[in-house]
């Protein structure tokens, strides 16, 4: 169940006023940073299957105390303006929080991707950029789309393209997108960004035995049991690295077309696979079927990860929420009723607008490396591997020496002995950046009596750094 129009942006006007009820910040500042600075309307036709098909299109810019902007753009039939201009607004808290030097946008065609085929999906993408391309809507200096639901790679690189045809001169032309497939100016690891993100995410906070207390949980993530509402690229990443990597169970995977669970685990790889042959969960042999999916978002449970919608947990099902910890993998999953009830109950909600902040961290990496015009890693890693094997080479001079019983292990040598490359840099940035604003968002969680969950920590100290830019900028 999707909220109403107008029922996210609400909601996430909601976090923004108790925030700033909490700051002191002047009335005129406070509201410059909550409207949105502009939002663009287009309305174009293109001629597919014989006649002329009109689509609408949005592309709206929250806030530009930094520039270029930054922020996905999301095919949907649900696309609508509130929505996008909550989206915005989103995009520039979570760019303050993880200091990504980027104002808040957001865009949306209202469009199901799924009643195209792709010639005819490149040529309504095209379009849609080309209307946003002359007006600078996409720019690598002023406007900077990336990948949201319903587009991936392959839209990202008609619309780089299409930037790169009409700008024949720019030498940053690439920089005008990111999230663009490898061979055409991507970064190693974006595509597993945001779920990399919400793993490092639950990583740090069970670094800290107070909050994991809080949650009335104990322990690291091994054996922890995790749902999963929505396996597409976020919660398929996220699930799996959890699964892999940390030793969490999956026990629940949430689809459109059901749940499938299992109290042993789910194996998300072969579930991955088995969806992309059958195009849903079920009939997933690893696991038993619920018609009802949304019935298991109220299963016993340690973390409860949302990661498809907005509006997912709300006034009708909050009350049979049983997980005491939920991690936003989405963007605003929980509305602001239902996050005030469950944070009344106790339960711990790690916010959207730091969990998934892992795609924005490297796309900002991508768009660095495309205004560089060098890989990650390219200068210095061979220079890494040459001073690691300087000191390996003097420990096994020393472990021959036969009166000292000692020798390197052939894991310990191939492991110290091998340079970051891009992939290792980007996820050593990201565990960087998630780390670093968690502990930002902590300090003034844990500090003040008067802040009484994350959420509204992440939203003061994001509000505080867009106040500054403002009042730096002689606002």
């Amino acid at each position: 169940m999707s909220v109403q129009h107008g029922g996210f942006r609400d909601s996430v006007n909601a976090m923004y006023d108790r925030a700033v009820s909490l700051m002191e910040l002047s009335p005129g500042l406070v509201e410059k940073i909550r409207v949105c600075n502009a939002t663009y309307t287009v309305r174009f036709g293109v001629r597919l299957r014989g006649r002329i098909h009109t689509f609408t299109g949005y592309r709206s810019v929250h806030s530009e105390h930094m520039e270029p902007v930054k922020g996905g753009i999301r095919y949907a039939l649900s696309v609508h303006q509130d929505e996008v201009e909550a989206l915005a607004a989103l995009m520039t808290y979570k760019c303050a929080l993880v200091e990504t030097p980027f104002g808040g946008s957001k865009g949306g065609l209202c469009i199901d991707p799924r009643a195209w085929e792709p010639h005819e999906m490149e040529q309504i993408t095209r379009r849609f950029a080309y209307e946003l391309i002359k007006r600078d809507l996409i720019n690598p200096a002023q406007n900077v789309p990336a990948p949201d639901m319903g587009t991936g790679e392959r839209e990202m690189a008609w619309i780089s393209d299409q930037y790169q045809r009409m700008n024949t001169t720019d030498i940053n032309g690439r920089a005008c997108v990111t999230g663009k497939p490898l061979n055409a100016g991507g970064i190693a690891g974006r595509t597993e960004a945001t779920g990399r993100g919400v793993q490092y995410a639950l990583q740090e906070f069970f670094r800290h035995p107070d909050d994991v207390k809080d949650a009335r949980l104990d322990g690291t993530l091994e054996g922890k049991r995790v749902i999963v509402q929505g396996l597409g690229n976020v919660g398929f990443h996220a699930a799996s690295f959890l699964s892999r990597e940390d030793g969490a169970k999956i026990t629940a995977v949430i689809e459109r077309d059901g749940a499938v669970y299992s109290d042993e685990g789910i194996d998300i790889d072969e579930l991955h696979i088995h969806m992309q042959q059958n195009g849903g969960v079920k009939g997933f042999p690893g696991a038993q079927y619920e018609p009802e999916g949304a019935k298991l978002l109220e299963a016993e449970c340690d973390i409860l990860v949302p990661a498809a919608l907005e509006g997912t947990i709300h006034s009708g099902n909050m009350a049979g929420i049983k997980a005491p910890l939920i991690i936003e993998a989405a963007n605003g999953p929980i509305t602001s009723e239902a996050n005030d009830y469950l944070s009344g109950k106790g339960v711990i909600i790690i916010p959207d607008l730091y969990a998934n902040a892992g795609g924005v961290t490297v796309s900002y990496f991508e768009w660095v490396k495309n205004l560089s015009h060098i890989r990650f890693g390219r200068m210095e890693r061979r220079a890494e591997e040459a001073r690691h094997q300087t000191l390996v080479d003097e420990l096994e001079r020393l472990s021959t020496n036969k009166e000292v019983a000692w020798t390197l292990s052939k894991d310990f040598k191939d492991r110290y002995l091998r340079g970051a490359g891009e992939l290792e840099l980007v996820r050593s940035g990201l565990d960087d950046t998630m780390r670093t604003a968690y502990g930002a968002m902590r300090e003034v969680w844990r500090q003040r009596n008067d802040v009484p969950d994350l959420r509204t920590a992440a939203y003061i100290v994001s509000i505080s750094r867009v106040a500054a830019s403002y009042q730096a900028k002689g606002l």
